[in-house]
Order: structure tokens, then C-alpha cells, then sequence
């Protein structure tokens, strides 16, 4: 079975290295390990590292070097439109909230038929359709998390030196004073000497 460990992106696939063809909803374009039957009939072993999205227009490449491009396949789908910006808008924003996808067009939300009521909640006119559906990715990824591993490393090396800082600072202090006490310790004793040999 043919194993596809790469996606080449649209720009970067190169036609005549395209040998067959795999049509799949957003759902299964969003998988990292998967099974696929392509449409000449031979089955495909998706093994990527994370799952990176596969658009329309993408590629797998085979462990030989074949591409395997990517279509995204007709889905039933509402298409949601309102009497004005903002009524979209808030629904856009009740979308998200929920974690529903949505594809943004000018004055136009595609989200799935499960969203439904959402829609009908929100006031809003919905016509059911069948096409590709192509959601806004989400606002997350992991260079944001490695950036956030690295900030916390760096409040920890920070975090470190201060006390190092404090410590030093506690000793000095220290020294300081024991240095007073043995100060007036001497000056003391100096004192009731002086006021014996008198007598």
C-alpha cells in the first residue's frame, strides 16, 4: 500500500508528477493518519506528522515520488445571508463561539446543514446548497506554543537569576552586619578596659 508522509502545496505541484486523484470532504482533509481509496482505485496510506489541512489543489506525495492531488468534494451546505453586515457578523462571532467551521464570502457565511438551528436562532435567511466547503483555518498552530515554551523558559532563567541576586544580596547584608556587631562588640569591650585600668 502506498504511503503519503508529505503534502505539497497547490503552487508547488507540478501536474505531470500527479498520477491519480482523491476527493475528500473538510472533515477527512484535516486528518494526519488515514486510509483513502483514490478515484483509479488503489489505496493510500495517509501518515503526516500533525494534521496540516489539505486544500483543493494539494498534493500527497508517495514514498516514489508520485503526487496524488487533492479535490474537495461537495458537501451539503447552508448558505447563510442577512439583511445586514452586522446580523452576519454576530453570527459569524456565535459560530466561533460554538466551534462551528464557516467559509466567509462578502456578504456570505457557508457553514454545515448540522448548523441549522444556529442560523434560524440568529435571524438570519439560509439556503441549503451542495459545493466545496473551504472554512477559515483556526487562529491557533504550534509555533504559537513553541513561542510560548521559549517565553516561559526565558521567565524561568529570569526568575532564576533574581534569586541568585537576592541571595547574594542576603549575604552581603549579612556580612554587613556581623561586621557592625563585632564593631561594637570591640568598642564595648575597649571601653570597660579603659574604665578598669582608671580605677
Amino acid at each position: 500500500m502506498p504511503t503519503a508522509r508529505q503534502i505539497v502545496r497547490k503552487a508547488a505541484v507540478r501536474p505531470e508528477q500527479v498520477v491519480d486523484t482523491l476527493t475528500l470532504d473538510h472533515a477527512a482533509r484535516g486528518q494526519a493518519h488515514a486510509h483513502f481509496h483514490t478515484a483509479g482505485g488503489f489505496c493510500v496510506d495517509l501518515a503526516l506528522e500533525r494534521a496540516s489541512g489539505l486544500e483543493d489543489g494539494d498534493a500527497l506525495r508517495l514514498e516514489d515520488g508520485r503526487l496524488v492531488g487533492i479535490k474537495a468534494a461537495e458537501e451539503a451546505l447552508l448558505e447563510v445571508r442577512a439583511g445586514s453586515p452586522a446580523r452576519l457578523l454576530r453570527l459569524a462571532w456565535q459560530l466561533g463561539g460554538s466551534h462551528v467551521p464557516a467559509e466567509v464570502g462578502a456578504d456570505v457565511l457557508y457553514v454545515p446543514a448540522s448548523a441549522a438551528e444556529l442560523v434560524r436562532g440568529s435571524g438570519c435567511s439560509a439556503e441549503p446548497v451542495s459545493r466545496a466547503f473551504r472554512p477559515e483555518k483556526a487562529a491557533h498552530d504550534h509555533s504559537t506554543c513553541g513561542h510560548d515554551h521559549s517565553h516561559d523558559h526565558h521567565d524561568h532563567d529570569h526568575h532564576h537569576h533574581a534569586e541568585k541576586h537576592d541571595h547574594g544580596h542576603t549575604h552581603a547584608h549579612t556580612h554587613e552586619h556581623s561586621h557592625e556587631h563585632a564593631h561594637e562588640h570591640s568598642h564595648d569591650h575597649k571601653h570597660g578596659h579603659d574604665h578598669d585600668h582608671r580605677h
